[in-house]
């Protein structure tokens, strides 16, 4: 599968996220011949950031059935997906924990709106157990005894983004991939209407047969992209805790999400993590005290145990959206131009489905059905919309 320019690669992959990792493993994985660019350090932007939630089952909303179809696909390949990436990193752990979620409800209003939420997810058709408060408290004891009513949710898990980065770069340069980080693309590359490599920062050209986007919050930051084959993608800022418990594991288990959209991400050896805002803030990554506050009490309140908890580390890290919020994912007018792009908070979970259907498309094969709702021509077939 490899071209006949020696000077040349298959596959430049922009951006070394979570995306862009996996999508260059999945293609070394098929014979292709992959370098993954990365600005700074591969997977230490939104992903070294990322809470690690596998939860299409609890982010369910109406009007992104799409989306939820995509999660569910890519929840159901993770299994296989993190037993393959053990073996092929030499990684015997890399955070992987089938744990489930819990959404919980503090009082009337929030118990009623958790009642809604049930009624939801039985309309599709997901798995979700309604737990009095007494049975919740049964399960995670460390609840607070004011919990008036909870959604269990078994098959949303959790993964440490951390070691799914490290794992992916190991893997990928194990496959013969290689991964360059410091190195900046500029601009795509174009020769008679077709993708042919990228501009680096310092004015080389990485020749390509083909070029995969998947840049993150920094996509609008190439130039030389056409504008029928271009996505606005503008970052969307989360700022989020990690903290220990000095006593070790046992506060919490499962993942435990507040009425408020914050949550706890129990890491399984002690660790928490606990997230996030969502502000539209440009490429702020400060980290402010109104923040840190919001985020440990709306913690407290449910699990008062969070305050014996030692804070490790406060961050920020920026989602990449689109107008419509839903992810970019395949080839485009453009010949051999893709985007693997604008997962929003959705990264973490939406790696493996991304990764095969961006090599799908890789390899010639017609886009499928489930992919089709991610094409980039969306965008250029109606105005394009307002970010909800």
């Amino acid at each position: 599968m490899h071209n006949s320019n020696p000077q040349a690669v298959d596959v430049v992959v922009i951006g070394g996220g979570v995306i862009g990792l996996a999508v260059g493993w999945y293609a070394c994985r098929h014979g292709l011949d992959v370098i993954v660019l990365d600005r700074h350090q591969p997977g230490h932007a939104a992903s070294y950031v990322a809470a690690g939630m596998l939860g299409p089952i609890a982010e369910a909303t109406p009007g992104e059935e799409p989306l939820l179809e995509l999660g569910l696909a890519s929840a159901l390949a993770y299994p296989s997906f993190v037993a393959q990436l053990t073996s092929a990193s030499g990684t015997p752990d890399i955070g992987y924990r089938e744990c489930g979620t819990l959404l919980v409800a503090r009082d009337r209003d929030d118990a009623e709106a958790l009642q809604r939420e049930l009624e939801l997810r039985h309309r599709f058709g997901l798995r979700v157990e309604r737990l009095l408060a007494s049975e919740a408290r049964r399960r995670e004891p460390a609840l607070a005894p004011t919990l008036r009513l909870a959604l269990d949710v078994p098959d949303d898990h959790a993964i440490d983004p951390r070691r799914l980065t490290a794992a992916l770069t190991a893997a990928l340069t194990t496959a013969g991939g290689r991964v360059a980080p410091g190195t900046r693309a500029s601009a795509l590359a174009l020769r008679d209407g077709r993708a042919c490599g990228v501009q680096l920062g310092d004015g080389t050209l990485l020749a390509a047969e083909r070029v995969v986007i998947a840049a993150g919050a920094w996509c609008d930051e190439i130039d030389g992209i056409p504008p029928p084959a271009r996505v606005p993608v503008r970052p969307v800022k989360g700022q989020i805790l990690r903290l220990h418990d000095p006593a070790g594991p046992g506060l919490l288990d499962h993942v435990v999400r507040m009425p408020s959209g914050s949550y706890i991400v129990p890491r399984g050896d002690g660790r928490y993590v606990i997230g996030a805002t969502t502000e539209e803030r440009g490429f702020d990554t400060s980290f402010t005290a109104g923040a840190a506050f919001e985020l440990l009490r709306d913690a407290g309140e449910l699990v008062p145990g969070i305050s014996e908890l030692v804070i490790d580390e406060l961050s920020a890290g920026l989602r990449p959206g689109t107008p419509d919020n839903l992810p970019v994912i395949g080839a485009t007018e453009v010949p051999g131009l893709l985007w693997a792009a604008g997962h929003r908070r959705n990264g973490i979970l939406l790696a493996p489905i991304t990764a095969q259907l961006v090599t799908d498309a890789l390899l010639g094969k017609p886009p499928s059905e489930l992919a089709q709702a991610f094409a980039q021509t969306r965008f250029h077939r109606a105005p394009l919309g307002s970010a909800t």
